[in-house]
């Protein structure tokens, strides 16, 4: 590898929305996630509505102009 081109590779923490944290390897520091394996429906077996952000609320917004057609 070349010297001096490459980002430097640290351990960092991972924090998740649920309050999990994970210790991991990379160039970035203190990346914050809303979602992990701790509290993701998928691994969970719990269902979950996930609606950041409004995404439901966009939508419909978006498209309201069609239905009023």
């Amino acid at each position: 590898m070349k010297p001096e081109i490459h980002p430097d590779y640290k351990d960092t923490t991972i924090k998740c929305a649920c309050g999990a944290a994970f210790e991991v390897g990379s160039t970035k520091d203190g990346i914050t996630v809303e979602i992990c394996s701790q509290c993701h429906p998928f691994f969970t077996g719990k269902q979950k509505l996930v609606d950041t952000a409004g995404r439901i609320e966009r939508f419909r917004k978006k498209y309201e102009k069609f239905q009023k057609k």
